[in-house]
């Protein structure tokens, strides 16, 4: 779905520019858009869902009160449709938290300094987007290759000011170069400081460095993409243990809130095993 191109930066009235602050967020359960990509349609129809109706599907179908939004899952980051977003989730009772900035072909740690500027410039429209969605957080993708981190920090101290006066803060997540070494995510946060935390996806890492990722994660994190990949009918999960993924976070006083990312190439399945996901936290949470 094609983000539409906006002609300049909101106007915000004053009242925009600080998000509400969400309600308490520990033990909260919630799902990340991502999970939908295949399924989205911008209007009706049979099998797709469009995502004005996720908020009332998450209260009625899920059970679920927490909204992560993917830039790419959004028709629209124009004033008017993110207004009609966060209306309906508040009516939903759903607190919209994050807005991951997946925006293709932009590097805010580039040694170029065009592109870095480029770059900047998308994640600051977008950050005021965030800020009609009534997000906390925005979180700019981490590219492919390993970067320069006094680069990185610098990019990450523009965006944060610039958040800031919109009542947004910033996140990293582990992806692209950070996917295969444990120690990425406390590297990026020390570099950054200023208050950058993380958002540790459980699937993302390398096999071999998973567990260990995450344990050096979740002390840094306030919240969590707790993705799953192909389920058993009985809810097992063959590809990792999604009960050591929720340990690690917990060992580490992490609360929540936990935001399902998970796959399946039909809907209405989806949506079910979304359920069992939900059950199963529920139940870890109060053992």
């Amino acid at each position: 779905m094609r983000l539409t191109r906006r002609s300049a930066l909101f106007a915000l009235p004053a009242a925009a520019l600080a998000a509400p602050e969400p309600a308490g967020l520990a033990r909260r359960i919630g799902l990340t858009t991502g999970s939908f990509m295949p399924h989205l349609s911008e209007s009706a129809a049979a099998g797709k869902l469009v995502m004005l109706d996720l908020p009332a599907i998450m209260r009625d179908d899920l059970g679920l009160t927490v909204l992560d939004l993917m830039t790419a899952c959004l028709p629209s980051l124009d004033r008017a449709y993110c207004d009609k977003l966060r209306n309906n989730a508040v009516k939903a009772g759903i607190t919209i938290t994050n807005l991951k900035m997946n925006q293709p072909k932009l590097d805010m740690a580039s040694p170029d300094p065009e592109t870095r500027r480029h770059a900047l410039s998308v994640y600051e429209s977008t950050i005021d987007s965030a800020a009609v969605l009534g997000c906390r957080w925005v979180r700019p993708i981490p590219g492919p290759n390993r970067p320069d981190l006094k680069l990185l920090a610098g990019s990450y101290h523009r965006l944060m000011d610039y958040g800031a006066r919109r009542g947004i803060a910033l996140l990293v997540e582990n992806y692209g170069w950070m996917t295969g070494d444990p120690d990425a995510i406390p590297a990026v946060v020390k570099a950054v400081g200023r208050g950058l935390r993380c958002q540790p996806d459980t699937g993302n890492w390398e096999d071999a460095v998973r567990y260990q990722g995450l344990e050096k994660a979740f002390p840094l994190a306030v919240s969590c993409d707790f993705k799953a990949f192909d389920m058993g009918a009985d809810g097992s999960h063959a590809r990792y243990d999604l009960k050591r993924c929720f340990d690690a976070g917990w060992k580490a006083g992490f609360r929540g809130p936990w935001c399902f990312e998970h796959f399946h190439k039909e809907l209405k399945p989806l949506l079910r095993e979304m359920v069992v996901l939900r059950d199963l936290l529920r139940k870890w949470m109060s053992a």
